[in-house]
């Protein structure tokens, strides 16, 4: 058996009531010896099945208001515990509105809120295997080289100087993968602050130039500074942020030069930012990789990359460091003709 809707109750009672009214009245009349036209029953029952139906009508609403009402408090309360919940004083009848409106916006809420957890969750599984996968190499890579020893290695002075040297690499390369890690962890937590002051950024770029020159040449590759050494170029930065920015770079550009390349860093005045130019003739980057070049761990060249020692977290660190000082980074390439990365600072007023 169906149930009946609350307003065929309403209808079905104030009808029963006009009735009972009704006949009440005849009763009364006929009592009291009194003649009426029926027409005036008949007016008494209408005038008496209204009045009771609207007061059914204002009662069912002032009821149906408070339940909503109480529902719309709970609601609020659920999607902001701290926040203090006021009346609702506005007309009674776009509650409903109201509260469709609020159950709306925190479906979306929710969603957009689901959606994040499902991003995070894939980053953090993705980091984790990342992770995993850079630590790996150099540590299978030590008990390698261990075991080697071992196993009679250690004898022979020539051989456990070599297999020793080896090992010390990895575990530098070690080391640079967790420095890496750590300094992307507070870059992206905000706990590395970026503590501007005035400095010669072409005093910085020499430094840096020294003390890769080294490390170039091993790799046949010669690094240039367009910029005379005794012209100052003042910029208002963290530098030993931007030191490290230059560094990734340039250590970026030697590793994936050719023989017998070239790197060249430039500046230019731009109004009041410097650009800064890193650009090279090496392999270049193909243009389906640019969009993904400053991910965490993300290798243009899967194959080679881990053995030329690189922790993948460079270009990220780059992009956060640049990112935090407010400024912008950007990068062209061609496949087999180089690249060129670009990013602005602030130049001291």
């Amino acid at each position: 058996m169906k149930r009946m809707n609350a307003h065929k109750v309403g209808l079905l009672a104030s009808l029963t009531l006009a009735i009972l009214f009704t006949a009440l009245e005849i009763g009364v009349t006929h009592l009291g010896d009194q003649v009426i036209e029926w027409y005036f029953h008949v007016l008494f029952f209408l005038i008496s099945f209204l009045i009771i139906g609207l007061a059914f009508r204002l009662l069912y609403g002032q009821y149906i208001y408070h339940n909503l009402h109480q529902i719309y408090g709970h609601i609020l309360k659920l999607r902001n515990p701290k926040e203090m919940i006021r009346p609702y004083k506005e007309d009674k009848r776009d509650i409903t509105t109201e509260i469709n409106r609020i159950l709306i916006d925190w479906s979306n809420e929710s969603r957009e809120e689901i959606d994040h957890l499902k991003q995070v969750e894939t980053y953090r599984r993705d980091f984790l295997s990342n992770v995993s996968h850079e630590l790996k190499t150099p540590i299978f890579s030590i008990q390698g080289y261990v075991h080697t020893l071992i196993d009679g290695g250690i004898d022979d002075t020539d051989v456990n100087i070599h297999y020793l040297g080896k090992a010390s690499k990895s575990i530098d390369r070690l080391i640079s993968i967790v420095d890496d890690l750590e300094s992307i962890s507070k870059l992206e937590a905000g706990e590395l602050p970026v503590e501007s002051r005035t400095f010669d950024l072409n005093e910085l770029v020499h430094d840096v130039e020294d003390s890769l020159e080294l490390q170039a040449k091993e790799r046949s590759v010669t690094l240039k500074v367009d910029h005379p050494a005794d012209k100052p170029m003042y910029v208002f930065a963290d530098k030993d942020l931007v030191r490290q920015v230059l560094v990734n770079l340039l250590v970026n550009s030697i590793k994936y030069g050719t023989q017998d390349g070239s790197t060249i860093v430039k500046y230019s005045d731009a109004g009041d930012k410097v650009i800064v130019d890193v650009m090279d003739n090496g392999i270049g980057i193909s243009k389906l990789h640019l969009p993904r070049l400053f991910e965490r761990f993300y290798r243009v060249d899967k194959s080679g990359a881990r053995s030329e020692g690189g922790s993948g977290l460079g270009l990220a660190i780059v992009k956060h460091i640049i990112e935090g000082h407010n400024e912008k980074i950007y990068v062209e390439s061609q496949f087999g003709v180089g690249s060129e990365f670009s990013f602005t600072l602030e130049k001291q007023k």
